[in-house]
């Protein structure tokens, strides 16, 4: 894929539910200065970017954070465990996505049941992966067309309603009524980091970017700001139109700002737009987590079978099987908030590992020009994401620490298999050829 193609994936993969779901959200945590929370997560998730731009341009290989850590840690288990929280992140978000796609979103156009409408959801988004990188990304690109152009409606009706003398600026400056601003904008800040969660997936696919040293760092830069502008902006622009508690109880807080402009749009209309956002990160998130587990097997961190590819199309059919089969499962038995929390926690570890990854790889020379960012930069970026891992729930904590004992427990099983393997095949080279073969 080339630059542009590279930008739409990478900003339909940032530009996803959040956006449509999460703006009340924010309103009930930090008041009227939602914007404040969004513009300290646009700043942290561009810290990190920065060390996935020097890396990917540095090592353009399928795997991405796993092959890093292997790298620098040279810990075959870190390694593991890397690729292992980011796979988690993928598959658990992917469930959440089926999960919100199949609630309410869809129910305002017609009666669903939920346990069957998400694997059914999950069923197309497999077919469509399997078709190819570029049949998927083609049509990242129409459903991030769509989803913009929803943002752009809730842009453009309350910049004609304030031209027309609605809506009151002064919310901007209204924090939350328990007075507590500052800790709640950085509680805050956790939520609208996971509506930024997203452009890690494109070093997934980075040994099917064209010059990728050249394209990788400006799609990357330029699709995480344009999305952070986006999220400013329609953060503001909520506030001005509709007070901190109405969002806060709206489950629909998009559409009731437009309604508060005066601007009559049907349900049913943003309720699709809505759809298209969370298929399209649906979508971005299965191509990284069938990806990863490509990336992985290939490095011999998980079993061979998950390289098989389809003899026409290239895509790794067992990886997409499997991902998607999981997802589905979390689907039907998980729940909606916890899912996408429990994504966040497992990021971050990954984001923490790239981020000392790239400071332990500077003296790893390579022959090839790449990006290269200032050593203060993914300093900063691990100081956030500490900052970020102090505001999670117990809960989370709970899931995510049983996942990982999970995570564990494949990798001794794994490499105690391998061992065995190791060990047969010796005793068959020691025990010489064959003399029968031929008589």
């Amino acid at each position: 894929m080339g630059g542009l193609l590279l930008f739409a994936f990478i900003l339909g993969d940032v530009l996803g539910a959040g956006v449509y779901a999460l703006t009340g959200t924010l309103a009930g945590e930090a008041g009227g200065i939602t914007w404040a929370p969004v513009l300290i997560a646009l700043i942290m998730a561009l810290l990190t970017a920065g060390s996935y731009a020097e890396l990917v341009t540095k090592y353009p290989k399928a795997g991405g954070a796993s092959v890093f850590a292997q790298r620098a840690f040279r810990q075959p288990i870190i390694a593991f465990l890397v690729g292992y929280c980011m796979l988690c992140a993928g598959i658990v978000s992917v469930g959440g996505l089926a999960i919100a796609f199949a609630g309410d979103y869809l129910s305002t156009l017609m009666p669903v049941v939920v346990p069957i409408a998400a694997p059914l959801f999950l069923l197309v988004i497999a077919l469509i992966n399997l078709r190819g990188i570029t049949e998927s990304v083609r049509s990242n690109l129409v459903m991030t067309i769509i989803e913009v152009s929803g943002l752009v409606l809730v842009l453009v009706a309350v910049a004609l309603a304030m031209g027309d003398g609605l809506g009151d600026t002064s919310r901007l400056t209204q924090g939350p009524e328990t007075g507590r601003t500052a800790a709640a904008v950085f509680g805050a800040a956790l939520l609208a980091f996971y509506s930024f969660v997203g452009f890690e997936t494109s070093a997934n696919v980075a040994e099917e970017v064209k010059d990728v040293s050249r394209v990788y760092p400006k799609a990357l830069f330029f699709a995480v700001t344009s999305a952070g502008i986006v999220y400013l902006l329609i953060a503001m622009a909520s506030s001005i139109m509709l007070p901190a508690d109405e969002l806060a109880e709206s489950s629909g807080p998009l559409l009731d700002v437009v309604n508060a402009t005066g601007m009559e749009v049907p349900g049913w209309a943003f309720a699709t737009i809505a759809l298209v956002a969370i298929a399209n990160g649906a979508l971005m998130t299965s191509i990284m987590s069938s990806r990863l587990v490509y990336g992985m097997a290939d490095q011999g961190i998980l079993p061979s079978v998950f390289t098989k590819v389809l003899p026409n199309r290239r895509t790794p059919w067992v990886a997409i099987i499997a991902t998607t089969g999981l997802s589905a499962i979390l689907s039907v038995v998980g729940e909606l908030q916890l899912l996408a929390e429990t994504v966040v926690l497992f990021l971050l570890f990954v984001f923490i590992s790239t981020n000392l990854a790239v400071l332990v790889l500077r003296k790893d020379k390579v022959e090839h020009d790449h990006f290269t960012i200032p050593a203060f930069i993914p300093v900063l970026a691990l100081i956030s994401c500490l900052v970020l891992l102090i505001q999670q729930t117990a809960a989370v904590w709970a899931l995510g620490g049983i996942l990982l004992v999970v995570g564990v427990i494949l990798y001794f099983i794994s490499h105690r298999v391998k061992s065995r393997e190791k060990t047969a095949k010796e005793q068959i080279l020691k025990s010489g050829p064959d003399t029968t073969d031929g008589i």
